[in-house]
């Protein structure tokens, strides 16, 4: 239920998270990197596919690319500031550091750091499938380049603010507790004597 108390929460929630955002994104922009690399790099032969992070961008290179051609760079706060915005909403709940709840927010920040690896796969494979000219047309074919780039433009649309709601709602529910103290009915009738 929403109230003074949850409002002022989640404010206080929100804040903390955005301090420990602004102060942690470069760290985790490099587990990203390392994560989608490695993820990329499988599918690859030879593996060439290499990601640097640099001052809040992930400089996409490619040890093919010739040496003196520019290297993307891709935006890194775009992918993961959401993680602020799942602080905010387990910060929601009545008792927001309870130890099994502290635990289900652990879980859910570790699907969004999966969810963050996807989405910046989709985000190379988006580049490699449509901004480098005829290379991208003789390697992806028409239904490659719309899936990588769909699947890349859905996350930046609606994907990035969904997945913090979904994996609240996965993870932060809890069942209600029983009330107590009352008696309990059995359901069994006294006869009659």
């Amino acid at each position: 239920m929403l109230n003074g108390r949850a409002v002022l929460r989640a404010l206080v929630a929100f804040l903390l998270a955005l301090a420990f955002w602004f102060g942690f994104s470069r760290p985790y922009e490099r587990g990203i990197a390392a994560g989608a690399q490695a993820l990329t790099n499988l599918f690859e032969s030879p593996d060439v596919t290499r990601l640097q992070p640099s001052n809040g961008e992930i400089l996409l290179d490619r040890r093919d690319f010739p040496p003196g051609s520019a290297r993307p760079g891709l935006p890194g706060p775009d992918l993961h500031f959401n993680f602020v915005l799942l602080v905010t909403l387990f910060a929601l709940d009545r008792k927001p550091l309870r130890g099994g709840h502290v635990g289900r927010f652990l879980l859910a920040a570790a699907a969004l750091f999966l969810v963050h690896v996807l989405a910046l796969v989709f985000q190379v494979h988006s580049v490699y499938a449509t901004s480098l000219g005829a290379w991208s047309e003789a390697t992806y074919g028409p239904v490659a380049r719309n899936f990588w780039a769909a699947g890349f433009h859905f996350y930046q649309i609606a994907g990035r603010f969904a997945a913090p709601f979904a994996l609240w709602w996965l993870f932060g529910r809890r069942e209600e507790e029983e009330p107590s103290g009352g008696p309990r009915r059995t359901g069994k009738k006294k006869g009659r004597g």
